[in-house]
């Protein structure tokens, strides 16, 4: 699967915010024509109305660069930026090059965001590509089989044990698909974003199955609503059970969620791809490598992340919300 699209760093930097540009733009075009009549009142005297007036007409073209200026530099320049930064994007560009600041406040955090929302859309395009690899490749061999089984008792197949055989190859097959197509309905459901809570472990404890002993060495409130947490846990604890563990520990404190059980552990070589779609080591017993990954993206909507920790024995999950 693609990783993640790295986000561009907006440097923060000191900029007039927008208000004070319009406010000051405002008060020099009206505080101009007044500068220039009182002048001109005082100097009546000195110079004569020509000289007077081709003063204040170059005052006011200088007054008037000035402004036209700054706000080009801290109005206009940030627009167009953003305009062409959004075009590139829309082109497929990946690392569209965005300015590093932008002439005011509001328009830093405007960039920030549009930049927030690109990379967004991009990692969610970037997934659904991957998946959709995932998923050609994951269904391509129980509809192989399923084919070649259809063509045999299509052709005539006197045995009978040859045709349970073959009747037997569609049956898993198709439950092998129907497995996908659940899990791929459960990872879509999964992005839609939960209520934020606060729940308690102690609120949620007794919908989980009593597949294996669970413990709580602390509860403090997680922002999560009960069904979200509910389903973590649940996914979780069945992991835990599906690798040998017979208890599982929770730990929530310091705005962190830490499940550790008892079980085989993860392989050093599996800890880099436990996360991904579709991967598995217990393919021959029916598992579909979607569990974590619909775990991972139900959390992800819910502004959390899940990570693999170190353990001494067996296997544990921290979740930082």
């Amino acid at each position: 699967m693609s990783g993640p699209v790295k986000q561009n760093r907006i440097t923060q930097k000191w900029r007039p915010p927008l208000a004070l540009v319009i406010g000051g733009t405002l008060a020099a075009v009206f505080c101009l024509p007044l500068v220039g009549i009182g002048y001109f009142k005082l100097a009546g005297n000195i110079l004569g109305w020509a000289e007077t007036t081709w003063l204040i007409g170059w005052l006011a073209l200088w007054a008037t660069a000035i402004l036209a200026y700054l706000l080009w530099r801290l109005v206009l320049r940030p627009v167009y930026a953003l305009t062409a930064y959004a075009k590139a994007v829309k082109a497929g560009a990946v690392d569209a090059p965005l300015p590093p600041h932008f002439g005011t406040p509001e328009f830093s955090a405007l960039a920030g965001s549009v930049d927030d929302m690109a990379k967004a859309l991009q990692n969610r395009e970037a997934g659904i590509r991957a998946y959709s690899d995932h998923v050609t490749h994951e269904l391509k061999s129980p509809l192989t089989s399923i084919t070649a089984a259809a063509e045999l008792l299509q052709a005539g197949v006197d045995d009978p044990e040859d045709r349970a055989q073959l009747l037997g190859s569609i049956h898993t097959s198709s439950a092998r698909m129907q497995s996908l197509l659940n899990s791929l309905r459960a990872l879509a459901a999964a992005r839609a974003p939960y209520g934020r809570g606060p729940t308690r472990l102690a609120d949620v404890l007794g919908n989980l199955p009593d597949t294996l002993t669970v413990s709580v060495a602390a509860d403090a409130p997680l922002p999560l609503d009960a069904t979200a947490l509910t389903a973590v846990l649940e996914q979780l604890a069945q992991n835990a059970a599906n690798h040998g563990a017979s208890a599982l520990t929770l730990t929530a404190e310091d705005g962190a969620l830490t499940l550790s059980d008892n079980g085989t552990g993860v392989a050093e070589g599996d800890r880099a791809r436990i996360f991904d779609p579709f991967f598995t080591t217990r393919r021959n017993t029916g598992g579909t490598g979607m569990g974590l990954a619909v775990t991972r993206t139900m959390l992800e909507a819910n502004g959390a992340e899940i990570t693999l920790v170190p353990s001494a024995k067996g296997a544990s999950f921290q979740i930082v919300f």
